[in-house]
């Protein structure tokens, strides 16, 4: 069994590597995350949030919670937005919180919690200028951006993928001076 490493909120959108999200959750949960996938309305469309929840123990959300109701997501350590598509990356930048999950990246872009942004964006969307304009405010923000060329293979079906360990390996890197609880080390 891993150390508790703390809790991720993996805020997921509707690009094609989230059809094997749960691959990241199994990844996150065996290095001793406690994952909570958070998925705008697209991406929550093309997976079972509630198998994934329930084979992988991890929350789900897709919708707020209605006023007073308490929310059950435990608080943030890590936030990894992986995939994040064209439309998303560009609303976050822009600051537009038009549903739970970029909601959820706008409040916590200025929490000094380590953000970790995995884009699933075609070669010819990143050559349009609000993309550059999108990932340098971002990163400005302190967002730790992945390069997509990196991280983005073709799975046997021809659709894009991820390759998981390059981003748990963004995960380790950038969490490394944390404790077992996912909170900054004091040294």
């Amino acid at each position: 069994m891993s150390q508790n490493r703390g809790s991720v909120y993996l805020v997921v959108t509707g690009a094609p590597p989230v059809l094997r999200i749960d691959e990241f959750v199994t990844l996150l949960s065996k290095q001793g995350w406690r994952v909570s996938l958070i998925a705008t309305p697209t991406a929550a469309s093309w997976i079972d949030l509630d198998a994934l929840a329930a084979e992988a123990g991890c929350l789900a959300r897709v919708t707020a919670r209605p006023p007073g109701e308490q929310d059950s997501l435990p608080t943030a350590d890590l936030v990894i937005a992986a995939p994040l598509t064209f439309n998303s990356l560009n609303k976050w930048a822009a600051g537009i919180s038009d549903c739970v999950a970029l909601g959820v990246l706008n409040e916590l872009l200025g929490a000094e919690i380590p953000i970790i942004a995995a884009p699933c964006v075609k070669a010819l969307l990143r050559k349009h200028p609000a993309y550059a304009d999108s990932v340098e405010r971002l990163t400005q923000c302190g967002v730790v951006m992945l390069d997509p060329d990196a991280v983005t293979t073709r799975a046997e079906d021809g659709l894009a993928t991820f390759d998981w360990t390059q981003i748990l390996s963004a995960v380790t890197a950038n969490t490394s001076g944390e404790s077992s609880t996912g909170s900054p080390s004091a040294t």
